[in-house]
Protein backbone atom coordinates (compact mmCIF):
# COMPACT_ATOMS: atom_id res chain seq x y z
CA UNK A 1 0.00 0.00 0.00
CA UNK A 2 1.34 3.10 -0.43
CA UNK A 3 2.35 5.65 2.54
CA UNK A 4 0.43 8.42 1.56
CA UNK A 5 -2.88 6.50 2.12
CA UNK A 6 -1.62 5.13 5.76
CA UNK A 7 -0.46 8.52 6.21
CA UNK A 8 -4.28 9.80 5.45
CA UNK A 9 -5.92 7.66 8.05
CA UNK A 10 -3.29 7.82 10.47
CA UNK A 11 -3.65 11.57 9.89
CA UNK A 12 -7.70 11.50 10.35
CA UNK A 13 -7.75 9.16 13.20
CA UNK A 14 -5.07 11.36 15.31
CA UNK A 15 -6.76 14.27 14.94
CA UNK A 16 -9.67 12.62 16.91
CA UNK A 17 -10.35 13.73 19.69
CA UNK A 18 -11.52 11.09 22.49
CA UNK A 19 -12.66 13.61 25.42
CA UNK A 20 -16.31 14.01 24.48
CA UNK A 21 -16.72 15.28 27.43
CA UNK A 22 -15.05 18.79 27.03
CA UNK A 23 -16.54 19.47 23.15
CA UNK A 24 -19.12 21.85 22.00
CA UNK A 25 -21.72 20.84 19.75
CA UNK A 26 -19.47 21.96 17.31
CA UNK A 27 -16.49 20.28 17.87
CA UNK A 28 -18.38 16.90 18.15
CA UNK A 29 -20.20 17.59 14.83
CA UNK A 30 -16.58 18.03 13.23
CA UNK A 31 -15.08 14.91 15.19
CA UNK A 32 -18.14 12.83 14.00
CA UNK A 33 -16.86 14.51 10.38
CA UNK A 34 -13.55 12.91 10.48
CA UNK A 35 -14.74 9.74 11.48
CA UNK A 36 -17.29 9.18 8.98
CA UNK A 37 -14.33 10.22 6.62
CA UNK A 38 -11.61 7.52 8.28
CA UNK A 39 -14.30 4.69 7.97
CA UNK A 40 -14.97 5.66 4.24
CA UNK A 41 -11.67 5.76 3.32
CA UNK A 42 -10.94 2.12 5.83
CA UNK A 43 -13.94 0.84 3.42
CA UNK A 44 -12.48 2.33 0.01
CA UNK A 45 -8.75 0.38 0.67
CA UNK A 46 -10.84 -2.81 1.93
CA UNK A 47 -13.02 -3.19 -1.44
CA UNK A 48 -9.75 -3.86 -3.02
CA UNK A 49 -9.16 -7.20 -0.62
CA UNK A 50 -10.89 -9.57 -2.65
CA UNK A 51 -9.68 -8.45 -6.12
CA UNK A 52 -5.83 -8.56 -4.98
CA UNK A 53 -6.05 -12.08 -3.06
CA UNK A 54 -8.22 -13.76 -6.09
CA UNK A 55 -5.11 -12.22 -8.78
CA UNK A 56 -2.47 -13.30 -6.48
CA UNK A 57 -3.41 -16.42 -6.33
CA UNK A 58 -4.15 -16.61 -9.95
CA UNK A 59 -1.21 -15.85 -10.88
CA UNK A 60 0.66 -18.16 -8.43
CA UNK A 61 -1.66 -21.05 -9.91
CA UNK A 62 -1.07 -20.34 -13.55
CA UNK A 63 2.79 -20.22 -12.91
CA UNK A 64 2.81 -23.56 -11.23
CA UNK A 65 0.24 -24.97 -13.59
CA UNK A 66 2.46 -24.07 -16.53
CA UNK A 67 6.00 -25.42 -14.93
CA UNK A 68 3.92 -28.58 -14.45
CA UNK A 69 3.10 -29.10 -18.31
CA UNK A 70 -0.31 -28.94 -17.80
CA UNK A 71 -2.79 -28.95 -21.35
CA UNK A 72 -4.74 -25.92 -21.94
CA UNK A 73 -8.04 -27.08 -21.61
CA UNK A 74 -7.11 -28.49 -17.61
CA UNK A 75 -4.62 -25.54 -16.95
CA UNK A 76 -8.10 -22.52 -17.87
CA UNK A 77 -10.29 -25.27 -16.08
CA UNK A 78 -8.13 -25.40 -12.51
CA UNK A 79 -7.32 -21.46 -12.91
CA UNK A 80 -10.96 -20.72 -13.46
CA UNK A 81 -11.84 -22.78 -10.30
CA UNK A 82 -8.95 -21.19 -8.13
CA UNK A 83 -10.13 -17.71 -9.40
CA UNK A 84 -13.70 -18.32 -7.96
CA UNK A 85 -12.26 -19.99 -4.84
CA UNK A 86 -9.83 -17.16 -3.97
CA UNK A 87 -12.16 -14.33 -4.78
CA UNK A 88 -14.67 -15.66 -2.46
CA UNK A 89 -11.91 -16.47 0.34
CA UNK A 90 -11.36 -12.58 -0.22
CA UNK A 91 -14.64 -12.20 0.42
CA UNK A 92 -15.01 -14.15 3.63
CA UNK A 93 -11.27 -11.62 4.69
CA UNK A 94 -13.02 -8.53 3.91
CA UNK A 95 -16.43 -9.43 5.91
CA UNK A 96 -14.41 -10.26 8.80
CA UNK A 97 -12.83 -7.14 8.97
CA UNK A 98 -15.84 -5.77 8.12
CA UNK A 99 -17.54 -6.91 11.40
CA UNK A 100 -14.36 -6.42 13.49
CA UNK A 101 -14.30 -2.71 12.98
CA UNK A 102 -18.38 -2.93 13.35
CA UNK A 103 -17.62 -4.20 17.04
CA UNK A 104 -14.99 -1.93 17.77
CA UNK A 105 -16.95 1.23 16.79
CA UNK A 106 -20.51 -0.37 19.46
CA UNK A 107 -17.81 -0.76 21.92
CA UNK A 108 -16.35 2.77 21.44
CA UNK A 109 -20.04 4.08 21.18
CA UNK A 110 -20.94 2.26 24.93
CA UNK A 111 -18.00 3.50 26.30
CA UNK A 112 -18.55 7.09 25.10
CA UNK A 113 -22.29 6.65 26.67
CA UNK A 114 -20.68 5.35 29.91
CA UNK A 115 -18.59 8.28 30.62
CA UNK A 116 -21.47 10.79 29.45
CA UNK A 117 -23.28 9.27 32.30
CA UNK A 118 -21.28 9.14 34.34
CA UNK A 119 -20.37 13.27 33.41
CA UNK A 120 -24.62 13.63 33.85
CA UNK A 121 -24.33 11.77 37.29
CA UNK A 122 -21.28 13.84 38.52
CA UNK A 123 -23.12 17.02 37.35
CA UNK A 124 -26.32 16.00 39.52
CA UNK A 125 -24.17 15.33 43.02
CA UNK A 126 -22.54 18.35 42.70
Amino acid sequence: MDNEAVNTVEEIEEGQDNHPEAESAEEQSAREKKEAQARAFREKKRRLIPPFVMLLAGAAVSITLRTQHYDMKSMLIILLCSLIGFYIAGCILKGMLDRFEHQLEEADMEEGEVIEKELAEEGKIK
